[in-house]
């Protein structure tokens, strides 16, 4: 079924006019892509199986206890394997293959939501290293106090977007505050919002619609951003919405990043609204994802950190706040694949 798949898509890539189309040609050309690692995916399995069970029936006829031991360990690790192709099925959208765009904001909680964000910022930095995926910061804006306002993150590699597109949302921390003489338990809020990136040819934007500002990168520094007088923020006056870049040095290159940005996030509310319109004609509209909380991190008065869609749960909250998103995420995408059958 695969390869008969692949030879499909190859024979339609291989006819004339194929590439006048760009973004089809890019999508049938990521799905060949995709296909390919599913069918290679595959013959791996297939090939350790086979070996397993010839060694198993020649240590059972042997009984050698250490073989069987280690074919035992061999056959977790398929398992695993097998999961997480499993999984990999659960990455059928346009972009899932592709990169994102990964944006965190400080909500209610003042300084409290403030810190939660640099905190949100941190786990999801550690979680593209264990993927390595190479995540790099875009702006970042630092809060008086403590924590951080907002920041934005370019993910790149493979399955970037596939993996982060679940972690949408409000997050929720509660936890005694650090920043309250009292030392009371507080609740804090942070929203974070991923986008794909998209293609420049896939959606023009009239130059006239935009304000471009500069100014000059303040705050922290170090960590953040590279203190310079070539910071770009971009409006885009019919829809609102603001992108910044500061990351590098040359106002040029921070303008092409934030125009990379913005249009990911115009894409992505073209998208959103069409949603809306399919639902509204079909009599289902959606609470907004502002107001929906996807999971809970408690520190206090007890651990655990849970997926309120997925219930999924653990109480090893300090290794999720390092970037062991593994599960949650695994999680998302068995009950999105699930939903869709």
């Amino acid at each position: 079924m695969l390869r008969e798949e692949i030879e499909r898509l190859e024979a339609e890539m291989a006819s004339p006019g194929f590439w006048d189309d760009r973004e089809r040609a890019r999508n049938l050309s990521q799905q060949v892509e995709h296909t390919r690692a599913q069918l290679t995916g595959h013959d791996e399995v297939m090939t350790e199986l086979e070996e397993i069970e010839l060694l198993h029936r020649m240590a059972v006829e042997a009984e050698d206890a250490t073989e069987l031991a280690e074919l035992g360990r061999r056959l977790g690790a398929l398992e695993a394997h097998v999961k997480q192709l499993r999984i990999e099925l659960a990455f059928s959208g346009e972009y899932d293959m592709g990169n994102c765009y990964l944006s965190i904001n400080a909500g209610a909680g003042g300084t409290d939501s403030q810190d939660w964000a640099e905190m949100l910022l941190r786990m999801y930095g550690r979680f593209c290293e264990r993927m390595r995926f190479k995540a790099g910061l875009l702006e970042v804006s630092p809060a008086e106090t403590a924590g951080i306002r907002s920041a934005t993150l370019e993910v790149k590699g493979r399955f970037a977007y596939g993996n982060l597109r679940g972690e949408k949302g409000v997050h929720r921390l509660v936890r005694l505050s650090p920043f309250d003489s009292a030392h009371r338990r507080h609740t804090s809020f942070a929203a974070v919002s991923v986008v794909p990136e998209v293609e420049e040819a896939v959606l023009e934007i009239d130059p006239k619609e935009l304000r471009i500002d500069t100014y000059r990168s303040s705050g922290a520094g170090g960590q953040h951003v590279n203190v310079t007088d070539s910071a770009v923020r971009i409006t885009h006056i019919p829809t609102g919405i603001v992108v910044s870049c500061q990351n590098e040095r040359s106002q040029h290159q921070n303008k092409e990043n934030a125009m990379r940005v913005l249009r990911a996030r115009l894409n992505e509310l073209l998208r959103q609204q069409q949603a809306e319109r399919l639902e509204e004609l079909q009599g289902e509209l959606k609470e907004i994802e502002w107001g929906s909380q996807i999971r809970s991190y408690v520190l206090h008065p007890y651990r655990m950190v849970k997926d309120h869609r997925t219930s999924h749960e653990t109480g090893n909250v300090d290794a999720v706040l390092d970037g062991d998103l593994g599960d949650f995420i695994d999680a998302y995408l068995e009950q999105s694949a699930a939903d869709r059958t």
